[in-house]
């Protein structure tokens, strides 16, 4: 009958593996980093290492906050470069032009307030750095918001993590519960923007006829011959 593996060899695996996902996550954002950090919560809720939650919270929160600098510091690159850089052309391209406006006037009235929140909005992370990198912020300004941001945001999923892993008694079950929930919370925002934005682009169902350019409704009625009635 095949054995678990202890939990010295799952901590041996866990450790390295969180952080070389959320790091590559925060360079290349399309690694889900929070479903990530709230798979290990769980199955380290479980464990019997009474330290177990505390080196998720630091490996997480210190992987993320490399991660962040790398990419900054890669951006920085192409901001200061006449041609450029992919880096930057990559935040640029996964950034609406609305957003990055809404994202550097809020930078512009709050300052590092806004960095240290954009980690813990769905979706908020990228046009908020981008905008700090627009902006010139030097790299140990950036530094001050991304810090506690990090902190925050590991600490958050950590908990949801926590909540999935107190529910079932199973860690199998509650890495379910716990990667639903941070994809519900990270996705449904965009998802229900997306809708919204759909809604609003159908015609409204009253019916009638179109303007044609050069005549509106107020001109009234239309001779044949082009004259108005």
């Amino acid at each position: 009958m095949s054995q678990l593996p202890s939990e010295s060899a799952q901590q041996a695996v866990t450790y390295p593996s969180l952080f070389l996902l959320v790091a590559l996550g925060a360079l290349v954002p399309v690694v889900p980093t929070g479903a990530v950090v709230s798979s290990a919560a769980v199955v380290a809720f479980h464990q019997t290492a009474p330290l177990a939650l505390l080196y998720i919270f630091v490996v997480a929160s210190f992987a993320a906050f490399l991660g962040d600098i790398a990419l900054y510091w890669l951006g920085r690159r192409g901001v200061n470069s006449k041609n450029g850089s992919r880096w930057l052309a990559a935040l640029e391209q996964r950034v609406a032009d609305d957003t990055l406006e809404e994202a550097q006037r809020k930078l512009r009235e709050h300052g590092v307030t806004v960095l240290v929140l954009s980690r813990l909005v769905p979706a908020g992370r990228i046009p908020v750095m981008l905008a700090c990198l627009l902006s010139r912020w030097p790299t140990t300004r950036f530094i001050k918001g991304a810090l506690p941001a990090c902190l925050a945001w590991a600490a958050t999923y950590q908990l949801i993590g926590i909540l999935g892993g107190s529910l079932f008694t199973e860690p199998w079950e509650g890495v379910l519960a716990a990667v639903a929930l941070t994809v519900l919370i990270s996705g449904g925002p965009a998802l229900w923007r997306r809708l919204r934005g759909r809604g609003k682009g159908k015609p409204d169902g009253k019916g009638g006829p179109t303007p044609t350019a050069g005549h509106t409704a107020a001109d009234g009625p239309t001779e044949p011959d082009g004259r108005q009635a």
